[in-house]
């Protein structure tokens, strides 16, 4: 063989090998963790757009380790499901400089629409010092699921209390959401705590959920919290309820906990290894009806407490990607 032919299969061959170091040219896209709700709605959103598992390299991060590696380069679009604003797409844009939002089409908000429980919002263009325009994405709500089978109707109903009057001890952006104007905003057809039913009637609040039924045999003092990844918003904001609580009802410790969020936290309720867990009130649902990411079965034991803040979904890249809208992503 000629040293010119073997040059150009060794030129070939190293081709292929960074070709598939690249990903083969795909884009690299942060989808949530698997069993988080930031993953589900994230594909449903490709999905609208006619993106395919093979049409870009999936990362199964976090919102707070997928910005990081937005930063460096190593991820080139993420999905997370966050308040407004989103400290972690601040902190992004102040240390990278060249942050984008990208925002969804009037037909993918439609799909959205049409196949899921989110709504379309309008992300206002002064959230964020680097958008210029309004951006159109959708949003649901997060809520505080409870586990029938550890809290009881007295905890409920502090816990509920406390979420909307005590909400001002709360640093967090999206504390200031939890107010009794907002509390029932998620409920929608979820079975509610009597603890909780029992502190909003009190207050004039009107509903016709149904009451859960409590399964609680001791009083526990050591109760889990499911959050989500600390680089999102629920870990943060989960640990300031968990001091709420804690400072204000003598008899229990609240341990907030990272977790892969929603989906996550439901199942952990479900199997009894969590007392209270944080969730889109999305996922939520397919868990008490036993659909979706339930499907094999549905979560029997959980309630819901209160409204925590509206969820909204951000996609994040940068300038320096070239990507300008998700059309770009199909094959």
């Amino acid at each position: 063989m000629g040293k010119k032919r073997l040059l150009g299969l060794f030129a070939v061959l190293i081709g292929i090998v960074l070709l598939t170091a690249c990903g083969g040219g795909k884009k690299g896209i942060a989808i949530g963790p698997a069993a988080s709700e930031t993953n589900s709605v994230t594909k449903q959103i490709l999905k609208a757009y006619g993106v395919e598992d093979g049409d870009y390299t999936a990362f199964q991060e976090g919102f707070g380790d997928a910005a990081d590696q937005v930063q460096d380069g190593n991820i080139d679009i993420s999905f997370g499901i966050l308040g407004l604003p989103a400290g972690s797409i601040e902190n992004l844009h102040a240390s990278a400089g060249d942050v984008m939002m990208l925002e969804l089409s009037d037909d993918a908000i439609a799909y959205m629409e049409e196949n899921t429980g989110y709504r379309r919002h309008t992300i206002p263009a002064d959230t964020y010092d680097f958008l210029e325009n309004d951006i159109e994405t959708v949003t649901a709500y997060a809520i505080l699921m409870a586990n029938t089978n550890t809290i009881s109707e007295e905890l409920g109903y502090q816990l509920a209390k406390l979420m909307v009057e005590n909400s001002d001890e709360i640093t967090h952006n999206q504390g200031k959401q939890m107010t009794l104007e907002n509390a029932l905003n998620g409920a929608e057809d979820l079975p509610i705590h009597p603890g909780a039913a029992r502190y909003y009637e009190e207050q004039g609040l009107s509903f016709d959920n149904p009451i859960a039924e409590l399964n609680v045999s001791d009083d526990k003092s050591e109760l889990i919290l499911g959050t989500g990844s600390s680089g999102g918003t629920y870990y943060p904001l989960g640990g300031e309820m968990a001091n709420v609580w804690n400072n204000h009802i003598d008899s229990i410790s609240v341990t907030n906990q990272e977790t892969g969020a929603s989906i996550e936290n439901m199942a952990s309720i479900r199997d009894d290894k969590m007392d209270l867990g944080m969730s889109v009130h999305v996922p939520a649902l397919d868990a008490i009806n036993g659909e979706g990411e339930f499907s094999e079965g549905a979560v029997e034991n959980a309630a819901f407490i209160g409204h925590i803040y509206p969820e909204v979904v951000q996609i994040i890249t940068r300038e320096s990607t070239g990507i300008k809208s998700l059309d770009e992503l199909k094959k």
